[in-house]
């Protein structure tokens, strides 16, 4: 299930893909379960009206009601709530890559997806190939908003290219030769690699 989440949530996107323990108890409102669901962070909210402030799905607010009563509790606007970060847990996904629309030989955006445990990729490099062959070397790609990082490069790449990417916590996976020779923009490439 998913959220936007304010600031100090979304941090800038570096919280993106983060995951929180939510619950609301019945002393805050009578439909609520109390029972913890896990969200996602996949957006910014930019009109908080609190410290921290969850602008959950219509499924993720109701999935926190007691049985039947998840109308009742989506129609009860704002509601105090509790939180935690929690490790993601994607059972059977590895980490995904997902190339975006517009992207050439000479812009690369990405976004990194379903990363298990941290949730968060905070560093993301790139080596390139030539004549089909790696070159060895690293590039850091800088993140471009929310999840997405991209190269800018006046040297067009060419596949097949690979993913070192960083959690918030510092551990490192390499996905070796993930982007295809003839990559295109508007893709998804599944890697073999999780933390």
């Amino acid at each position: 299930m998913i959220s936007c989440g304010n600031e100090p949530l979304f941090q800038g996107g570096a919280g993106c893909g983060t995951c929180y323990q939510i619950r609301c108890v019945r002393a805050n409102n009578p439909a609520c379960s109390g029972q913890p669901r896990t969200v996602v962070i996949t957006d910014m909210n930019y009109y908080p009206v609190a410290r921290y402030h969850f602008d959950l799905s219509g499924t993720a607010f109701g999935a926190m009601a007691l049985g039947g009563q998840n109308d009742k509790l989506r129609h009860a606007g704002i509601i105090d709530m509790q939180f935690r970060r929690v490790p993601c847990n994607f059972p059977g996904m590895k980490v995904t890559f997902f190339i975006l629309p517009g992207a050439n030989p000479n812009y690369f955006p990405v976004v990194p997806a379903y990363a298990n445990r941290d949730g968060a990729v905070v560093k993301m490099d790139v080596m390139r190939s030539r004549n089909g062959r790696p070159t060895g070397s690293w590039e850091a790609m800088y993140r471009s908003w929310g999840t997405v990082f991209r190269l800018d490069t006046r040297e067009p790449l060419q596949g097949p290219l690979s993913l070192r990417i960083t959690s918030d916590s510092g551990m490192t996976r390499i996905a070796n030769n993930i982007i295809p020779y003839g990559w295109k923009g508007s893709s998804s490439y599944w890697s073999n690699v999780q933390f």
